[in-house]
């Protein structure tokens, strides 16, 4: 992937430390370790997390108090750039990230569940990791009348981020069903898994803000690593 695509390094460390609080493994009002030992955990540099504690702290997701350290502060719905992201590591939390197969304009895979008004879709084959342990591979389809080219080095860690920045396209909602399906042909040799493989499989259709059916989804993932959550509160 393009290197413009990739988060930022500090709002990587913001997201990864979200997606630990929503899988619990940093509780509501847990002090934090030393900030220069935190960094020292994580491997990066002190400036840096401090700019990822105070990207938390304007969320509401961390208190700092000056002389004592940063504390948790749990929300029930995190601001996040993978709020709808529902895998996790089988340990819980770990950072999303993408590698971009392919990028093709095509006529939509009658396969798929009806969305969008336009006879042919942009499909975007993904290689998923969680905190770079390879966890998915999934093909989502966005409907064509979004845009009328995409290119690989256009697409961002976050595809829902960048439907918001560069289409002006809000995923206001999404509904997955969970099942079974053989892994792809196109799977990467470097997946756990050989193709034909029986794995669990996510469909999802998403929402726009204005009502549509935009895109339309298919996510297999490795069972042995990766769990699909949904936490209810």
């Amino acid at each position: 992937m393009a290197d413009s695509g990739v988060l930022p390094l500090y709002l990587q460390i913001c997201e990864l430390l979200i997606r630990d609080i929503a899988a619990g493994r940093l509780m509501d009002g847990e002090k934090l370790p030393p900030e220069r030992e935190m960094a020292t955990d994580l491997g990066i540099a002190v400036g840096t997390l401090r700019a990822a504690l105070r990207e938390l702290t304007s969320r509401g997701m961390l208190v700092r108090v000056q002389g004592s350290g940063n504390y948790i502060r749990a929300k029930s719905d995190p601001e996040s750039v993978y709020a709808l992201f529902r895998l996790e590591r089988v340990s819980g939390g770990g950072l999303p990230t993408a590698q971009v197969l392919s990028v093709d304009r095509r006529p939509k895979d009658p396969a798929l569940p009806d969305f969008g008004n336009h006879a042919e879709g942009h499909r975007i084959r993904r290689l998923r990791f969680l905190s770079r342990q390879m966890a998915a591979v999934e093909e989502i389809w966005l409907d064509a009348g979004y845009i009328d080219r995409l290119e690989i080095g256009d697409l961002s860690e976050s595809l829902y981020l960048f439907y918001r920045q560069r289409l002006n396209l809000w995923i206001a909602r999404a509904e997955d069903q969970i099942g079974q399906g053989a892994l792809p042909g196109w799977a990467p040799p470097a997946f756990p898994h050989v193709p034909g493989t029986p794995l669990p499989l996510i469909t999802r259709i998403s929402w726009a803000q204005d009502g549509a059916r935009a895109e339309a989804s298919w996510t297999w993932f490795d069972p042995d690593t990766t769990r699909y959550i949904a936490r209810l509160k």
